[in-house]
């Protein structure tokens, strides 16, 4: 962006800010000139903006060392100030809460989880287990309440371009809890909802092996089947949020439900209700029964990723949730069944973010709110602007 032009100074101003922060969020720290050649603006804009970020706190001026003080005027540096404030990303499952909470730069700084025996909790018990665990990640962190900018909540329910909720089904009904007007009542927080499968999305694009990935499907897969997807490199929502979601799955010949893996694996064990690392590891031990169940996920996954590619043609498919680790043997097997049967079967690989690609996804969210409206955010124990 450069100087010129018919816009209002506001908007000159914001738009000049935006450009210089969002060099310096890609960056270590960087000279006056360097933000110039990055932002187009001219020096005296580059220090008159970066000035007023210091100012609001969202930066810092490198001070320069005393061996550079002794050769002549030094150039002045900047860089984010990555401590200015907090966000905190959430995972609300049925029965597990995970909360972690990151710097401005996205780095993990705590991180908390609860689970709860009844899955069936009311809403405002639902509420009091979210509260308790974003508090427990935020002491984790050595941080406060007060530092926090926003929080994103992914739930195992559509969630519409607009954060609301789509509650027409029972399941997806008991994460309808108030969350966002709760947590601003206690904190004053700024609460977003996604989808969790779209968060994984999110999280596999920032930070796993989806990494700038512009046709992407990030599939959830440990005991319901649920996509994210990143259709040239914007997420998808559908009209309702509902865009992912795999009921359709009932009417696909080899697959006929949502299950995944971890609960077809509960189901098909040798010994039905074997938790799913014992089956893998029984299959790797030459459990014949065990590998005859691993062959069958196997065949079914790729019927299921079959699907998908007919209707999205992503370039990658990636497989996450809790289930990702152990999901890797299934591979050989479920990528020569898939050339089979697509004509265009993407490439398919396993999420190395484990059980917290949701929280990883969900952070990212935060921090593109807060990238976005930045001028707009009053960080804590900073003058007005």
């Amino acid at each position: 962006m450069t100087d010129s032009g018919a816009a209002t100074p506001q908007l000159l101003r914001r738009v000049n800010a935006m450009a210089v922060l969002t060099h310096l969020r890609g960056t270590q720290e960087a000279t006056a000139t360097e933000l110039m050649a990055a932002s187009g603006l001219t020096r005296a804009s580059v220090i008159a903006v970066s000035e007023d970020l210091v100012r609001r706190g969202w930066i810092t001026e490198v001070v320069a060392s005393g061996a550079a003080l002794g050769a002549g005027r030094p150039a002045r540096r900047f860089e984010l100030n990555a401590m200015a404030g907090v966000v905190v990303g959430v995972d609300i499952g049925a029965a597990t809460t995970t909360a972690s909470v990151a710097d401005l730069r996205g780095t993990i700084l705590g991180t908390a989880s609860r689970s709860c025996r009844d899955t069936q909790i009311v809403a405002a018990e639902r509420i009091s287990v979210i509260d308790t665990v974003c508090l427990a990640a935020l002491d984790d962190a050595g941080s406060t309440a007060a530092s926090v900018l926003a929080v994103t909540a992914g739930l195992a329910a559509p969630v519409s371009n607009d954060g609301t909720l789509l509650a027409s089904q029972p399941f997806w009904r008991q994460f309808d809890v108030g969350l966002r007007s709760a947590l601003h009542d206690l904190h004053g927080w700024r609460v977003l909802l996604e989808n969790d499968a779209n968060l994984a999305a999110l999280g596999e694009r920032w930070r796993g092996t989806g990494t700038g990935v512009d046709h992407l499907v990030v599939l959830l897969a440990s005991e319901r089947l649920g996509a994210g997807i990143i259709e040239s490199g914007r997420l998808l929502h559908g009209a309702r949020g509902a865009a992912g979601e795999m009921s359709f799955l009932e009417l696909v010949e080899g697959v006929g439900s949502t299950a995944g893996i971890a609960a077809l694996v509960r189901e098909w064990a040798p010994v039905p209700g074997t938790e799913p690392a014992e089956v893998f590891a029984a299959a790797a031990r030459g459990d014949c029964a065990s590998a005859a169940v691993l062959a069958r996920i196997a065949e079914r996954m790729a019927r299921v990723i079959t699907a998908l590619s007919s209707l999205l043609n992503p370039e990658q498919l990636v497989l996450g949730g809790a289930v990702a680790e152990s999901a890797g043997v299934l591979l050989p097997a479920m990528t020569a069944r898939l050339a089979e049967l697509s004509p265009t079967p993407p490439r398919v690989t396993v999420s190395a973010l484990g059980d917290g690609i949701v929280t990883v996804g969900a952070v990212r969210h935060a921090l593109d709110f807060v990238e976005t409206h930045t001028l707009d955010v009053r960080l804590p124990a900073t003058p007005p602007a």
